[in-house]
């Protein structure tokens, strides 16, 4: 590989690893288009040598939110359970229908959370939700643009789980398959349907993706579809910027990071469509 290569692995890997840990989707979603797009690695390649870069981002960025306290472990243990044999899926459906499918079902998914999350955020719908929410100011939760925004004592969601394990196993498919992690689905997840605070969603996520990607990725070295050369340059690059990510995102109010998850899997969608 060639060290110019090598440089533009490591900046996408900053990026992708800082992006990542803000919005709790692990950098994969950045990661995995930039080397189908720009590096035209071969799709089954790229999903395995993506989630590698996932595991690492996550590994990282995890440190640094567990000093927060931000973290569900309950949540996030359970959803990893759920994931395990859908890791195991999805890497077997990865070398099956890789070729065939894997751009229009990564960019199909990409387009259509992107449009929810932008379209949930936009001024008019808030507007309408201020207009339509009364809530008590001695309240323990209050309702702050597009999410519910949960205040510092409460307590560490507690989710059913009989929705857990079924989430997680989704997420574990989607994230083997498509090499990105499951965070891009779970943070919208529990904060749309559980009402969970942006800022615990994005940690718990992340903690999550470190149990299910673990599986995914001992999978697919099994498959030897991991590029090391891609992991040792984005690997690198991923751990300064998930670091940098965890600083940036307890200054960073929860409508700005759902924005910044939309605008991006819609960016990273369309494009993938002229592919």
């Amino acid at each position: 590989m060639e060290f110019s290569t090598g440089l533009l692995l490591l900046f996408i890997g900053i990026i992708a690893g800082g992006y990542g840990t803000i919005v709790g989707a692990g950098g994969g979603f950045i990661f995995v288009p930039a080397l189908l797009l720009i590096f035209h690695m071969n799709p089954a390649v790229a999903a395995g040598t993506g989630l590698v870069i996932v595991l690492i981002n996550s590994l990282s960025g995890v440190i640094g939110y567990a000093k927060q306290k931000r973290i569900s472990y309950r949540t996030g243990i359970t959803l990893g359970i759920g994931a395990l044999p859908g890791s195991l899926l999805g890497v077997r459906l990865l070398q099956i229908y890789s070729s065939k499918y894997f751009y229009v079902v990564l960019a199909t998914l990409l387009v259509v959370l992107g449009v929810f999350l932008f379209a949930s955020n936009s001024p008019l719908a808030i507007l309408k939700r201020k207009r339509s929410s009364e809530v008590s100011r001695e309240g323990r939760i209050v309702v702050e643009n597009s999410t519910m925004e949960v205040s510092a004592t409460i307590e560490r969601p507690r989710i059913s789980i009989t929705w857990l394990v079924p989430i997680g196993f989704l997420l574990g498919v989607l994230s083997s398959y498509l090499g990105i992690g499951g965070g891009w689905l779970l943070v919208p997840i529990l904060i749309y349907i559980f009402k969970v605070s942006p800022h615990y969603a994005t940690a718990t996520s992340i903690f999550a993706l470190t149990l299910y990607t673990s599986v995914g990725v001992i999978a697919q070295i099994f498959y030897s579809s991991i590029d090391w050369m891609t992991v040792l340059w984005g690997g690198i690059g991923v751990i300064i910027g998930s670091q940098i990510g965890v600083l940036l995102a307890q200054r960073i109010p929860g409508k700005v990071i759902i924005q910044m998850l939309s605008v991006l899997l819609m960016v990273i969608g369309f494009r993938m469509y002229f592919n």
